[in-house]
């Protein structure tokens, strides 16, 4: 029987055991979705307190359910570890480390070069590797082999395999979670899609396979890049609707009448969260070694970066036509999640908006029922405060920067003197009335 015989053979009857390396938002959940089907999981986590929330049944992760998680670690489908000897153990190992940008918005491959390592240091032979992680293409080829290669002393396509298969992970969404949403799989060669087809069968219920892991890592970059294209142009849309005393709302609710040809984007602060903001300049990276500009991506990115200054100018704005000035005012943020009832602040403009306005010389509070700390990249902390009508009264401004679905909008209204709405949160209000700016 060959290597990729006997993988394939322990993959059907349940007995092969994967490991998951990073325990976030996209490793836990998929872990989770494993273990639920009988499929033995071993997670490595650099974190130790993240090994001891998970092995003691403690979740800290919003998609997964709490009481799922404590059973599945009982009945010992789920453990998790910091010794990354352990590969060894595996079969197959699927790799969700994070993938950010550094300051210069160039793509930090540090977390993914690194579990390669670890991976190809304690690996043992017949072993199928995975990357989600966000990355441009050709990493899984180019990038994660060599590394792989060299500290194993092992051969790609005899002694392991190696598929990219991007992380869909949309936080939050109460109807798409890890096992109902489609998953794109490109293994490198047939053996390595066979086996990547068969390992993830029995975790999510629809695959899409494509010819070759470089169309899987594109096809992540082009999902968000549409995405912030066309969110960074409602933006820009919402600004001169704003100077028409054009509400961009009813225009965009109308525009979705039309049942072909458009999709709705919304308008807000800036662009957060773990993917959009980040993944276009993966392909912006590889295309300038390519000598290839790519125009479009660059001119989302400016507007996306502009955006919080001009949330910022709103607020000033708005304080003016109260006869305030910015610097000694006291602003009140709800909401520093990067979207609706959710507690991720990744990439949350919302955390920029609040910085800028504080270095104008405002006092900065926040209230976010999911989120009781935040600190921007500059490394200013905010403790969130608890939201009480003598807060609301003395403010010289609230601001919505998330809508979450918990605030009681009608109530914060009547008790605030000044409000600034980025998100739609005041509905009946068309562009302002005095009291209330909308964007």
């Amino acid at each position: 029987m060959s290597a990729s015989e006997e993988i394939l053979k322990k993959i059907e009857n349940n007995t092969v055991k994967v490991a998951i390396i990073g325990l976030g938002y996209v490793g836990l959940p998929l872990a989770v979705s494993f273990a639920r089907r009988g499929i033995a999981v071993l997670g490595f986590e650099k974190s130790e307190q993240k090994v001891q929330s998970v092995n003691e049944g403690r979740n800290y992760i919003g998609d997964v359910d709490d009481a799922e998680l404590a059973r599945l670690i009982q009945e010992k489908m789920l453990s998790a570890t910091a010794d990354f000897s352990q590969i060894s153990d595996c079969e197959a190992i699927i790799i969700c480390v994070p993938t950010p940008l550094d300051k210069f918005k160039k793509p930090d491959m540090s977390y993914i070069a690194n579990a390669c390592i670890d991976i190809g240091r304690n690996m043992k032979k017949g072993t199928f590797i995975s990357l989600e992680s966000t990355t441009y293409p050709t990493t899984t080829e180019e990038f994660m082999k060599p590394i792989i290669e060299r500290e194993s002393g092992m051969k790609e396509g005899v002694d392991f395999w190696l598929c990219f298969s991007p992380e869909r992970v949309d936080p939050g969404n109460k109807t798409y979670k890890t096992e109902n949403t489609p998953k794109v799989v490109g293994g490198l060669g047939e053996e390595a899609q066979r086996i990547a087809l068969a390992l993830y069968g029995k975790a999510i219920q629809k695959l899409y396979p494509v010819s070759s892991p470089r169309v899987a890592e594109m096809v992540k970059i082009l999902e968000n890049t549409y995405r912030l294209v066309n969110i960074s142009l409602i933006n820009e849309l919402a600004l001169l609707s704003g100077k028409m005393d054009i509400n961009i709302w009813e225009v965009i609710e109308a525009a979705k009448s039309k049942p072909y040809g458009f999709q709705a984007f919304y308008p807000g602060p800036g662009i957060g969260g773990h993917c959009i903001p980040l993944d276009p300049f993966y392909l912006e990276y590889v295309a300038k070694g390519l000598n290839f500009d790519l125009t479009m991506i660059d001119a989302a990115g400016k507007i996306n970066n502009l955006q919080p200054y001009r949330m910022m100018n709103k607020i000033a704005f708005a304080l003016n036509r109260h006869k305030k000035p910015m610097n000694g005012s006291t602003i009140l943020f709800l909401g520093v999640a990067y979207k609706p009832d959710i507690d991720d602040a990744r990439e949350s403009p919302a955390l920029e908006v609040m910085s800028l306005v504080a270095h104008k010389g405002a006092k900065v509070l926040y209230h976010d029922p999911y989120i009781p700390e935040v600190s921007d990249e500059q490394g200013h902390r905010w403790q969130g405060i608890e939201l009480t009508d003598e807060m609301l009264a003395s403010a010289d401004c609230v601001v919505f920067t998330t809508n979450h679905s918990c605030f009681d909008v009608e109530h914060i209204v009547e008790k605030a003197q000044l409000v600034v709405d980025m998100r739609n949160a005041v509905k009946s209000v068309s562009i302002e009335n005095g009291k209330v700016f909308k964007l």
